[in-house]
């Protein structure tokens, strides 16, 4: 587990569900959850994909 206020999370497509990127980010200086265009491989299209923090 990440240390001190940093957190791990994952991205998940807004579409299918399946869970595609991983990243860290500081719960203090952002506090609200994210959403990103990302590229999806399963959808094979650029969507929104929202933070998750239930990965493995």
């Amino acid at each position: 587990m990440a240390k001190g206020q940093r957190m791990m999370l994952g991205f998940a497509c807004s579409v299918c569900k399946k869970l595609n990127y991983l990243t860290e980010k500081n719960r203090t200086n952002t506090p609200d959850k994210l959403v990103l265009k990302k590229f999806c491989n399963t959808c094979k299209k650029v969507t929104d994909h929202k933070e998750s923090t239930k990965f493995k």
